[in-house]
């Protein structure tokens, strides 16, 4: 049985070198390839992948939230996350938006291989390393405006603009950057926004 496959990421070339990669198995068959995260749900709707490999980072939706959307309306389809970035904070987001695997883009072509024969056959694949981070992690510390604050603040707007562009005080900006701060260990609001990205809570 031939497995349809979606796969979305917004490098042209990693995203052509992963469609000849995969066309070498004589089961897979890529049926849509697109750079846009906004682009994945219409994509999916068109040629009814089994499996969507989905990057975390790009344009217009990221492959988190593409993946709870794909999740609610298209829900036969099933999605491995496919990323440079090992971050145990992503994993458990990905799981949370209905992401049946997490594989590293370093994987053996083997390992992805199976792990897409296996998420198609109703298995969860994740990367037995990212697990074991993700356990030793924990979950997020921060809540959800702290992390609207801390999303907005890497982009270097200041707290004036913070507060315009999430309609809060700039008080109110300043107690949830110094609450980050304090729960992320960092020592400013740059340091906070780097470990917080690094860990995945963003």
């Amino acid at each position: 049985m031939t497995i349809r496959l979606l796969l979305a990421d917004d490098q042209a070339l990693v995203r052509e070198a992963l469609c000849a990669l995969l066309a070498l198995e004589d089961d897979f068959a890529v049926v849509a390839s697109v750079g846009r995260g906004d682009e994945v749900v219409d994509a999916a709707r068109e040629h009814r992948p089994d499996v969507a490999l989905l990057d975390i980072e790009m344009p217009g939706l990221d492959g988190l939230a593409a993946a709870a959307v794909l999740a609610a309306q298209v829900p036969d389809c099933r999605v491995i996350m496919l990323t440079t970035f090992g971050r145990a904070g992503y994993l458990r987001r990905a799981m949370e938006a209905g992401a049946a695997g997490f594989v590293v883009k370093d994987a053996p072509a083997d390992v992805l291989a199976d792990a897409i024969r296996r998420v198609r056959a109703g298995e969860r694949v994740v990367d037995p390393a990212l697990a074991v981070a993700t356990l030793a992690a924990g979950e997020s510390p921060l809540t959800a405006r702290e992390r609207d604050v801390l999303i907005t603040a890497r982009t270097g707007a200041t707290v004036a603009e913070i507060a315009s562009r999430l309609y809060l005080s700039e008080g109110t900006v300043r107690n949830y950057v110094s609450a980050a701060i304090t729960k992320t260990g960092g020592r400013n609001r740059v340091e906070a926004v780097r470990i917080a990205d690094e860990r995945g809570w963003l």
